[in-house]
């Protein structure tokens, strides 16, 4: 066995005593009777003092890294920063409290958002590898490496469903008037209206609650006397169209199969190179939307209505703060909006150089994550306050969050405005823009996990990855081909309501916590930081990893499964038992990732208990953690030349 064979070693069982002795990593020398486990394993950044300047560029040379530090940084917010940033916070923002929302956000952003978002960054630096790779660094818990993967993948599926409907909307943009604007086309009902404010005074509807991840759109006004919107009848009976239920299938649609094809498409070509050719994409996709939010903005603000919108939207009221469901809706809006738990930050981190200061790039990302969320509350609430003015109705009648602010108010809003196409074309190619860089990132740390985890020197491994890419893509877009049916908007909502719900989240980061700060060791970890970055990062972020952001997980988990509710849709249809256990499926099947996987490596390990957990709970170190060590012990790790060939050569955990 060569040295590269034997590093890339995962060390995931101990099937039989010789699998037992070469796969789990242990340490060359041997310890002392009685000798304290933790004393025995140090970080493996003990000899950095012998290696000379700790800022000395030390790559991965089989690893691609970022043609500079600047791309990490675009592609991080190209991901995090996505479409919840622009439809769900601002409408959780104004449902509770207003400015005094931004109490329980902030706290949440310092103790949940901010140490496991660094904590999956500086991993997938430490460790550079992606997916279920990174979790060498306690292999009896790969399985949370594997539920991100999994998790991440049907992200990648339903997510992608969005920047259709977008594209779709973006093609219809081109025509004055909007074709949702008006009424007497093909799919309109004789109870389509565009008088939005005809029945709307003196009626007092408010949006239906909302729901982390349905799509449940709160029912226009005009309903209760049976019309329909424009909009709505757009929406619904020419995009969707609609069938009774999630057994009722029906036809695929043509048009959406173009646009999903044309979606995949673009999303292949730009990652089918690497990180070197998403690198560059991602300042376009990155920096375009923010673009397009200032020229929304100025526009926003010189409508009339948009001064009462923006008050609406920061008008405090501080009574919410008893409330649970505030502090609730905080925490899960931080794991949704900071990516947490997908695994494609651990991806996007381990193409970093080794010494990249990872640990400012953690506040600087949360920084514009939050920022960002903050502005956009101020460009929706603008031309919602203008809706409201233009209707004659109250703003809390027009406010939506998900898509359906996206695909419901907001065209309703362009509709009423002056040159209406141009500011349709913008929305909607913001729209898509902002959904593409988050989406072709996900794709991106899906495919690094996969690629990590081929084994190498087989037929599988020596694919190219342009084969690799196009092999997922095409499984996705024949999954997504089920919601582009008649039924297929019940499938989504189930893909969203239960496969990346905050549930799996949340659950994915207690276990990241968990593994890296007591069975790992935070101090270890915080060692380790260190000789990436030259110094300790604050103990509040030990303490977080060890106490506080566990606690906060758990207890947001928790409530969420006392709090659960049946799916619906659109407050009408419930969803079959059926449906349900398929939705559970998609959750369940990320979650117990985590448990069986533990299980299952113990069983499959010989020894005691607590010689199974040693055996298990020890780091795998790559090659590049050579270049840490004191010379002296370097040369033990290295098998002498007249060594015979059938010596096995034990994995390091110096």
């Amino acid at each position: 066995m060569s040295p590269e064979e034997h590093f890339s070693n995962d060390g995931s069982t101990c099937e039989d005593e010789s699998q037992e002795e070469a796969e789990v990593a242990r340490p060359l020398v041997s310890e002392p009777e009685g000798s304290n486990t933790e004393v025995a394993e140090p970080s493996v950044c003990v000899g950095l003092a012998d290696t000379g300047d700790p800022t000395t560029e030390l790559g991965h040379p089989e690893r691609q890294t970022w043609s500079r530090q600047m791309d990490f940084i675009m592609s991080c917010v190209g991901f995090a920063v996505g479409l919840g940033n622009v439809w769900r916070f601002p409408y959780l923002c104004y449902k509770n409290g207003g400015g005094v929302f931004l109490i329980p956000y902030i706290l949440m952003v310092f103790f949940g958002g901010i140490p496991v978002f660094f904590l999956e960054i500086a991993l997938g630096q430490f460790m550079k590898q992606g997916g279920v790779a990174t979790w060498n660094i306690a292999p009896l818990f790969k399985g949370l490496g594997l539920a991100s993967m999994v998790i991440v993948f049907f992200c990648n599926t339903y997510y992608i469903m969005v920047l259709v409907w977008g594209l779709y909307f973006l093609a219809h943009s081109f025509t004055s008037p909007l074709p949702w604007a008006t009424c007497g086309h093909e799919w309109n009902t004789v109870n389509c209206t565009t008088n939005f404010s005809r029945v709307c005074f003196n009626q007092s509807l408010s949006p239906s609650p909302l729901n982390v991840s349905s799509l449940n759109h709160s029912a226009s006004c005009l309903e209760p006397a049976g019309l329909r919107s424009s909009v709505m009848e757009f929406w619904e009976r020419k995009v969707l169209r609609l069938s009774g239920g999630l057994d009722e299938v029906g036809n695929i649609s043509g048009y959406l199969v173009l646009c999903l094809c044309a979606t995949w498409v673009i999303v292949y070509f730009c990652i089918w190179k690497g990180i070197k050719s998403a690198g560059k994409i991602v300042y376009f996709t990155a920096v375009f939307p923010y673009l397009v939010l200032v020229v929304l903005f100025v526009n926003g603000i010189t409508l009339p209505g948009a001064l009462n919108g923006i008050i609406y939207y920061l008008k405090p009221n501080w009574s919410k703060l008893s409330e649970a469901q505030v502090w609730i809706d905080a925490a899960t809006q931080i794991f949704f909006s900071y990516a947490i738990g997908l695994g494609a930050l651990t991806a996007l981190g381990s193409y970093n150089r080794f010494n990249n200061n990872c640990y400012q790039d953690a506040f600087i990302l949360a920084l514009i994550n939050s920022g960002t969320s903050f502005f956009a509350g101020f460009v929706v609430f603008s031309v919602l306050g203008f809706m409201a003015a233009e209707q004659g109705v109250d703003i809390s009648n027009v406010a939506e969050s998900g898509p359906g602010l996206a695909f419901i108010a907001y065209p309703k809003a362009v509709s009423l405005m002056p040159l209406a196409p141009l500011w349709a074309v913008l929305f909607f190619l913001m729209l898509l823009v902002l959904g593409l860089d988050s989406q072709f990132v996900g794709v991106e740390g899906f495919i690094t996990g996969v690629m990590d985890m081929l084994p190498p020197k087989t037929f599988i491994g020596s694919l190219r990855r342009e084969v690799v890419v196009a092999i997922c893509c095409f499984t996705c877009f024949t999954i997504d081909l089920s919601m582009v049916t008649e039924g297929g908007m019940y499938v989504f909502q189930l893909f969203d309501y239960y496969s990346a719900s905050g549930i799996t989240l949340l659950w994915q980061a207690f276990w990241e916590c968990v593994v890296v700060a007591w069975v790992y060791g935070a101090d270890r970890f915080m060692d380790d930081v260190a000789c990436m970055i030259g110094y300790r990062p604050l103990p509040y972020m030990k303490w977080c990893w060890s106490y506080i952001t566990p606690v906060v997980c758990m207890g947001v988990f928790f409530f969420h499964v006392v709090n659960y509710k049946r799916l619906v849709y659109n407050a009408v249809y419930v969803y079959p038992w059926w449906g349900e256990v398929l939705g559970w499926f998609l959750a369940l099947s990320s979650m117990l990732c985590i448990p069986l996987t533990v299980l299952y490596k113990l069983l499959h390990c010989k020894g005691s208990l607590m010689e199974r957990w040693q055996h298990l709970t020890t780091p795998i170190w790559g090659r590049h953690h050579l270049e840490f060590l004191p010379p002296e012990n370097e040369a033990r790790l290295l098998p002498k030349a007249e060594e015979n060939k059938s010596t096995l050569l034990y994995e390091s955990v110096i």
